[in-house]
């Protein structure tokens, strides 16, 4: 039987999930290509930390085989969001030059 959820930590874990936007921020149109290339950065910077935690580890410099693992996780995580959204864009690349004329 699982232990009962207390809502309130659950509501507070939602709203540091979820960017506060005020109603009246209008959105900003980002060019595809920096849009693109900054997702790849925090891609990479994730890949690069969980390294760099790992190592560590190994080193013996850290204990704390948890976090070295949720690190891990996160960059796994990471990797497969964005071979899934390459595998979109080129099977939508795919579509459009596939279309005729």
């Amino acid at each position: 039987m699982l232990p009962p959820v207390d809502i309130s930590s659950v509501m507070s874990m939602r709203a540091r999930a979820q960017p506060a936007v005020p109603p009246s921020a209008e959105p900003t149109s980002v060019p595809f290509a920096s849009a693109m290339s900054d997702a790849l950065k925090a891609v990479s910077a994730v890949q690069n930390e969980a390294g760099a935690q790992s190592a560590a580890y190994e080193r013996g410099d850290t204990q704390d085989l948890a976090q070295v693992m949720i690190a891990r996780q996160k960059a796994s995580l990471a990797f497969e969001a964005t071979l899934q959204v390459r595998n979109r864009l080129l099977g939508a690349y795919k579509d459009v030059m596939s279309m005729p004329l």
